[in-house]
């Protein structure tokens, strides 16, 4: 999978998630063998480059692998000066977010909100690959509702403004994450155009993966929610594409080290206090894999206010799994 000048080390790549894909879970994801990991969107406006939370965001210190930053927004000026920031702070590849489907996104016309206006898109892609000497990609959707998919339309414009790779994501903005994604418009757009094309949706297990890059003939897929919780998917996934056969699982002495060792990422990177909140939803997530808890091991976790306090809970919820294996 090429990239521009870049080669990635294999064709799976963490999809970029608000307020999930940080530094340790990028990271973490590129350990168990993810080729690329995006970060969170940023925000395009002048306003919010220096804010805490963006800094956040764009802080790829220490991090393996290629560094690539998705920005946000909808003026062409103001998305060229975004991605020239993120290059002088270390952004090896901008990623342009056309395919965010959330209200608040879509209300100010951003995100998958855009591809209404396609004249809008040719103006913001040509703005950003001219802004900038690294490689620039895009994530779409297939259209903003099920009579109106202009994927196809979209993926021709962004090939002539110089567009690197494109992913697409099997729904319509309209779709949002409901129901099931269809890869038939995927496969249109790679049909159509001579980039590289990366299948994004309902990603969730090695067998999944390969239907997908065989029903869609992308160069690549993209996983989110099926990392959640189970950053070791990559791993399975690529064992599988290249064997045809499942890996062993992760037991759950294994993926005790893995949490505890996100956990103590995540109190590094954020602090204690905000650690443990940015913490609950990922060990929310990595439990929901292991079995039902009950609610007087379950319940700590979220009332805990210090990392000394979330571990021990998670401790507790980990020696109640293994005690009884039937769950």
């Amino acid at each position: 999978m090429q990239i521009g000048p870049f080669t990635l080390t294999n064709n799976l790549i963490l999809a970029p998630m608000t307020g999930i894909t940080d530094r340790p879970f990028r990271t973490l994801c590129k350990h168990f063998g993810a080729g690329l990991a995006w970060s969170e969107m940023v925000a395009s406006k002048p306003s919010l480059q220096k804010h805490r939370r963006t800094l956040l965001k764009t802080d790829q210190s220490g991090e393996p692998g290629i560094r690539a930053v998705q920005i946000l927004g909808t003026d062409p000026v103001e998305m060229a000066d975004a991605a020239r920031l993120n290059v002088q702070r270390g952004a090896q590849i901008i990623d342009i977010n056309m395919g965010c489907p959330a209200k608040k996104v879509c209300s100010v016309a951003a995100g998958s909100a855009l591809m209404k206006d396609e004249d809008r898109v040719k103006r913001i892609l040509e703005a950003v690959v001219n802004a900038v000497s690294v490689p620039v990609t895009l994530k779409i959707r297939t259209g903003w509702d099920l009579q109106n998919r202009n994927a196809v339309n979209i993926a021709k414009i962004a090939e002539q403004a110089g567009i690197a790779a494109l992913t697409v994501h099997g729904r319509t903005r309209a779709c949002k994450f409901e129901g099931h994604a269809e890869y038939d418009t995927i496969r249109q757009v790679k049909q159509a155009i001579r980039i590289p094309v990366i299948a994004n949706g309902d990603i969730k297990t090695p067998e999944k993966a390969l239907d997908v890059l065989q029903i869609t003939g992308a160069d690549a897929i993209m996983i989110g929610r099926g990392a959640q919780g189970a950053p070791w998917l990559f791993r399975a996934v690529a064992h599988y594409l290249n064997d045809k056969k499942n890996i062993e699982k992760q037991n759950i002495e294994s993926i005790q080290e893995v949490v505890f060792s996100h956990l103590n990422a995540l109190y590094s990177f954020y602090g204690a206090a905000s650690g443990v909140k940015m913490a609950r939803k990922h060990i929310a997530w990595y439990l929901d894999h292991l079995g039902a808890l009950p609610t007087v091991i379950r319940q700590p976790i979220n009332q805990s206010q210090t990392p000394v306090e979330q571990l021990n809970s998670v401790k507790s919820a980990f020696t109640y799994l293994i005690d009884n294996p039937a769950t």
